[in-house]
């Protein structure tokens, strides 16, 4: 089998909540500022808006399923608004989305964050769009490695009790 390691076009896609928007598209320029520091012009992210963090594990699913990405990255940010658990919710969408890797064998990773505390006021909204940025970087580096070890895969399958260890390295 001729398979190449890593496919010679990467193609990623970032899907983002709606819910403080501002902040979230933080971690999508994260993410492209750290791919653009790599310089990593093999990558192509198609970007996907839903409403909200709920709404991501459905449209990762369909993504997956398509056949035309090697990872998807989850972006949202689930809030204590006073009303509903929002804990329950960031564990579901956390929960749904590990399943959408399970079922579809496409990685996903998360960068759905869930504050202790958040209060729409300056100095919250400057924290955590830093901590956005921070977020989207390392969902990109996260994101790149997953991808080549995947393609490490293709080229090596692991036998039965193999690890990863055994892998060809990249690089």
């Amino acid at each position: 089998m001729n398979q190449k390691r890593i496919p010679p076009q990467i193609s990623i896609a970032f899907v983002k909540a709606g819910w403080h928007a501002e902040l979230v598209e933080r971690c999508e320029t994260g993410f492209q500022e750290e791919l653009a520091r790599r310089k990593r012009d093999d990558c192509r992210v198609d970007t996907f808006d839903v409403p909200g963090s709920f709404d991501i594990p459905l449209l990762a699913k369909k993504l997956a399923a398509s056949g035309r990405f090697d990872a998807i990255v989850a972006a949202g940010f689930v809030v204590d608004g006073g009303i509903y658990r929002h804990d329950f919710v960031a564990s579901t969408v956390i929960d749904a989305l590990m399943q959408v890797q399970l079922e579809t064998g496409v990685p996903v990773v998360s960068a759905v964050l869930t504050p202790h505390h958040f209060q729409e006021q300056p100095p919250h909204l400057r924290f955590f769009g830093e901590h956005f940025l921070v977020k989207g970087a390392e969902a990109a580096r996260a994101c790149l490695q997953i991808v080549e070890t995947f393609g490490r895969l293709v080229e090596a399958p692991l036998s039965a009790g193999q690890s990863a260890a055994h892998l060809p390295q990249t690089g």
